[in-house]
């Protein structure tokens, strides 16, 4: 009787409303850095995750951290985050990590930071006061008060929920005056396909729904596509730790067509890494992204959700599973995949010790894009490129601009001396950029949207300066500063674009966070 008592004391408890400080929605890494910076700024913070797992990405299995050309430019709690790992494999700090480490790392220092983390709450809707979100009401019924809200989450929800203005897919070239944007000519490359592939399935019909008729759009052109989503795989070749893949539910050889068609191409020539990008771990574990023309990118299955529903996301969510999941499957046991890559696919299992929960496999889709809030300042590829100081910089970026692949498209291709359709990727870019200042207006939606929300990673830029911002130290790196905004916010009483910005960047720097390179302004 005492248990039952007790049971529906803390179910009613959790229906009561919760207040804080500061809210946090989406418990991605940038999410979790914001609710501990502002923690550690004194204020009561509350981390809300729809799923139940801390850490987006950074946990779910990509455990090869962007830092490429800019380690640099990586500080305050962002490094601080990697220097923790490091702890646990007893070196100074761990770009390479397994998800369950990175997970362990990001859980314990929440806690020690005094973070209210609360997983399975999705949001419902957003109460407004005017321009200020007084309170969120999740799907489970909970209300969450606060004084400042920070949409961490890699859709921008409460973003929409809270009537920002956003956008969807690619601006055009005349947007924003970007020599990269819009629609792409179709380039060679490494993720391109480098053999000449049929588009057609073994009935002579398109392969339907991956791949789409050429199109009459120029180059330059914007639209509403975005980039491919795919699942980061930690696989194991460890003996000790390994468990078999199985065939998946549902599995048939003919969604893979298009790979089947790529080896017949390719030949002998072909090779594992013209399919899987396989980046080695600690403990002989792997961090593998996409690698050629075909991959576990499911190209074209990204653009329904930003604005899906809940439910439909989900189905989107478990087509982009089962792809990676039958592409390993087939890659590993068809006959039509040369000997030499099944027997190197045959080395890699499941790892036992990761993603328990989830089978073993991971438990975050890489959303690379979906929303994007049209907000005080939006970052152009001239910010990247040409503009790169900013008064108001909270943190620093310096990776590529780097878009996967947005769509298959069937070409009509002259190859003498026949014409011929052939499947080629379009939408690929990646291009070097030098370190640039991120400013604090880019997190802001714009004045008198709302006065108190803050949004570090669906934050304002264009499609092309969005592919560099993209990665997740940058997520952390401003989440830590608006975590640091929100408190002072709290602490005025004023609204986060009245804040005093010298004051925020000294605080920032007090706690080693990269505003500028040595000797001031990136410009």
């Amino acid at each position: 009787m005492i248990r039952h008592t007790l049971t529906f004391f803390l179910l009613t408890a959790a229906a009561f409303p919760q207040d804080f400080d500061v809210v946090v929605y989406g418990g991605t890494a940038g999410g979790a850095m914001a609710a501990i910076a502002a923690a550690g700024e004194g204020r009561t913070a509350a981390l809300l995750e729809p799923g139940r797992h801390a850490g987006g990405m950074v946990t779910g299995g990509l455990g090869r951290t962007d830092m490429d050309r800019q380690e640099h430019v990586i500080g305050g709690m962002a490094r601080e985050f990697f220097e923790r790992l490091g702890k646990h494999y007893g070196q100074p700090i761990a770009w390479t990590f397994e998800p369950s480490a990175a997970e362990k790392t990001m859980n314990d220092w929440l806690k020690q930071a005094g973070v209210r983390v609360f997983f399975n709450h999705r949001l419902a809707s957003a109460a407004r006061q005017g321009a200020r979100i007084t309170a969120i009401r999740l799907e489970n019924g909970v209300e969450f008060r606060g004084r400042v809200f920070i949409d961490a989450t890699y859709e921008g929800d409460l973003m929409k929920a809270a009537g920002v203005s956003y956008v969807v897919g690619r601006e055009g070239r005349d947007r924003y005056g970007e020599s990269l944007a819009g629609r792409r000519d179709i380039l060679p490359g490494r993720h391109q396909f480098i053999y000449p592939t049929s588009p057609f399935d073994a009935a002579g019909k398109l392969i339907r729904p991956l791949i789409a008729e050429q199109e009459s759009g120029r180059p330059g052109d914007g639209d509403h596509k975005i980039q491919a989503y795919c699942f980061r795989l930690c696989l194991t070749d460890n003996p000790a730790n390994r468990l078999p893949i199985l065939k998946p539910d549902g599995y048939t050889a003919d969604r893979f067509a298009l790979v089947r068609n790529y080896i017949a191409a390719g030949g002998e020539s072909i090779s594992l890494r013209d399919f899987l990008g396989i980046s080695r771990m600690p403990n002989n574990k792997t961090d593998i992204n996409a690698g050629g023309g075909v991959s576990t990118n499911l190209v074209g299955a990204s653009y329904e959700y930003p604005e899906a529903s809940h439910e439909r996301r989900r189905e989107i969510w478990n087509e982009h599973l089962t792809w990676a999941q039958g592409l390993v499957h087939f890659l590993s046991n068809e006959d039509v995949v040369p000997k030499k890559i099944r027997d190197e696919m045959s080395k890699w299992g499941l790892a036992k010790d990761e993603f328990a929960d989830t089978g073993h496999w991971p438990h975050q889709l890489y959303v690379r894009q979906a929303r994007r809030m049209t907000g005080e300042y939006i970052m152009t590829q001239h910010d990247l490129q040409t503009n790169r100081g900013k008064y108001d910089s909270v943190g620093m970026g310096g990776y590529n601009i780097d878009v996967r692949e947005v769509q298959w498209i069937a070409f009509t291709v002259y190859r003498f001396p026949k014409i011929a359709k052939e499947v080629l990727q379009e939408g690929y870019i990646s291009v070097p950029v030098e370190p640039y200042e991120i400013p604090y207006r880019s997190l802001l939606p714009r004045s008198g949207e709302c006065d108190n929300l803050l949004v570090p990673v669906c934050l304002s830029a264009s499609h092309i300066a969005y592919a560099s911002i993209r990665m997740e130290p940058q997520y952390m790196i401003l989440g830590h500063s608006a975590g640091v905004a929100a408190a002072q916010a709290v602490q005025t009483g004023r609204p986060v674009h009245k804040i005093d910005i010298d004051r925020l960047q000294r605080r920032l720097r007090e706690q080693k966070q990269v505003l500028a390179l040595a000797g001031g302004s990136s410009q």
